[in-house]
């Protein structure tokens, strides 16, 4: 069963088409990835996901409903849950604040055993959690963002370039958290630069390119493909 269905959506920023009337499906508890350059419209499909930018024409259903001119706000409360690029923690607030925003719209007992899961995912988190969060590092920043998110019981988890700008082992960590939320029943649509890792991590791909998807199908298999291979593996295949 698809949790969410995109059909012919096309987002613009004035004159320029970021995305050119893509269609994709991500079934109930998959992990699938969407790759590209950079440029290619990745980020821009999540924001119109999301809500956060309004798109120019398309369909986009989560559950089966139409999200046609919903806001952001009623999206996220849906269970449709975006990790921004860049992290977008609130820099004055604790750790446990930023994880108690997360919880904010939330009126069930569960809130408490969800931070432990949080804090259990995440250790340094646990050490940290009375730091403000804009004296965390990169690393820990983006761990508080998934945090976050998580607790806001997301039916689908959308994450922006979880990796941008980590070091190898945290990026590592990142990654086997994501795996970790997958198992445990959360549907992940994963948008990421390091193709390499996505393709290993996820079920199925699909691969943007000047804001169309030239390619789409099993992850591990496109991740054996020569034109991805060549493209962005950088890896020199011979015909």
């Amino acid at each position: 069963m698809n949790l969410l269905e995109v059909r012919a959506l096309e987002v613009r920023y004035g004159g320029i088409r970021a995305v050119k009337g893509i269609d994709f499906d991500v079934a109930e508890g998959e992990l699938v990835c969407l790759i590209g350059a950079n440029g290619a419209g990745k980020s821009s499909t999540l924001r119109a996901l999301s809500g956060l930018f309004q798109a120019a024409s398309g369909a986009v259903r989560f559950r089966g409903r139409d999200l046609a001119g919903e806001p952001a706000f009623r999206r996220a409360r849906a269970g449709l849950i975006m990790v921004p690029e860049g992290r977008g923690v609130f820099s004055q607030l604790s750790v446990e604040e930023n994880l108690a925003m997360g919880a904010y719209p939330r009126a069930d007992g569960k809130i408490k055993s969800d931070r432990n899961r949080v804090l259990e995912l995440f250790p340094l988190l646990a050490e940290r959690r009375h730091q403000t969060a804009g004296t965390l590092s990169g690393g820990e920043q983006q761990m508080l963002a998934i945090g976050r998110a998580l607790m806001s019981r997301p039916t689908l988890l959308a994450l922006d370039e979880p990796s941008m700008g980590l070091a190898p082992i945290v990026a590592g960590r990142i990654f086997e958290v994501i795996r970790d939320i997958n198992r445990e029943g959360v549907t992940v649509l994963l948008v990421e630069q390091n193709a390499r890792a996505a393709l290993a991590l996820a079920g199925r791909a699909y691969v943007m390119e000047s804001g169309t998807i030239t390619l789409s199908g099993d992850a591990r298999a496109l991740l054996a493909d020569p034109r991805v291979r060549e493209a962005y593996l950088g890896e020199a295949v011979q015909a």
